[in-house]
């Protein structure tokens, strides 16, 4: 279909999906972004947050914690840090990676502990939003 575009969700341990979608709304670094057919190229960072796939309209979503989507006209590639399923995601495995920010953020050298202490505030709130409790204590 002429509206649709392939993307490709890609981690380090395995590529999660391959499908032609309508739309694929990003949780942007710089701020959220829904990427269509036709969409200016651009590439971009992420911030850990929901990254939502819409196929044959009905939306699938999965948790990332970072990592890097170029989007073009006819597609878009997210090479995720960290990534799973929102049906897979649970409080375990949120508590470990809210502990891995948080030890990232506690052994970060200054000039780069404010980025480090956004990735953890951004993980707490990334498990409040999907029902989970991260079990941390905020910065």
């Amino acid at each position: 279909m002429a509206d649709n575009i392939q993307f490709d969700l890609v981690s380090p341990e395995r590529k999660l999906m391959s499908v032609q979608a309508s739309e694929v709304q990003i949780p942007g670094a710089e701020g959220d972004l829904t990427a269509m057919a036709g969409h200016s190229p651009l590439i971009t960072t992420l911030r850990p947050g929901i990254l939502t796939v819409t196929t044959d309209g009905q939306p699938q979503e999965f948790t990332v914690t970072g990592g890097f989507a170029e989007i073009s006209p006819e597609g878009v590639t997210v090479l995720a840090e960290k990534s799973l399923p929102r049906t897979e995601m649970t409080q375990d495995v949120l508590n470990d990676w809210v502990t891995e920010a948080h030890r990232a953020h506690k052994d970060a050298h200054p000039s780069v502990a404010d980025d480090a202490a956004k990735l953890l505030a951004d993980m707490v709130a990334m498990g409040g939003h999907i029902g989970l409790d991260p079990n941390q204590p905020n910065l």
